[in-house]
């Protein structure tokens, strides 16, 4: 058995080098972290933007978010953006909405998944709250491995569209 576990983007360079040794596929996997590193570099190159603090909610009934220590909250740093720090410590804190909560935010992202959270939702949301609120795709956002590579485009994609807002 074989458990991995990344906790930033670039842990994914390690988890493929592993994969591709486990499966004698070694050059398949340095050709993926070459164009990983490209997409990372490309990434990184984007000129600073302002710092945002974003709720990143992945349920509803009752409302979940993600802490500080999740992968998603990685992803999301390399931005320069953070989720705000509620709940004693869980990795995926439940919450309420506040006044004082909404008031210390830039957004809010509805992920795709674990919760199906659809446009309608953020229409509905936004409504009620009065700041941006967006659809995101939990996959770009959550799967590492397979899903890195394109996650880091997609992150890419969605700075553009918060920064639109």
């Amino acid at each position: 058995m074989v458990v991995t576990h990344p906790n930033i983007p670039r842990d994914n360079l390690g988890l493929a080098r592993l994969m591709g040794g486990i499966f004698d596929a070694g050059d398949a996997a340095e050709r993926w972290c070459a164009a990983f590193e490209a997409e990372y570099a490309a990434l990184k190159a984007l000129p600073p933007g302002p710092p945002r603090t974003v709720l990143y909610c992945i349920w509803q009934d009752p409302w979940m978010t993600v802490s500080k220590e999740t992968y998603i909250a990685s992803m999301l740093a390399e931005l320069g953006w953070q989720v705000p720090a509620l709940g004693n410590g869980e990795r995926y804190p439940r919450f309420e909405w506040s006044h004082g909560l909404v008031d210390g935010l830039d957004a809010v992202l509805l992920s795709t998944e674990p919760y199906r959270f659809t446009e309608e939702h953020a229409d509905a949301l936004e409504k009620q709250i009065g700041i941006p609120v967006l659809l995101v795709d939990g996959e770009m956002m959550s799967w590492y491995g397979s899903r890195a590579l394109e996650g880091l485009r997609y992150l890419r994609r969605l700075r553009s569209i918060v920064d639109g807002c």
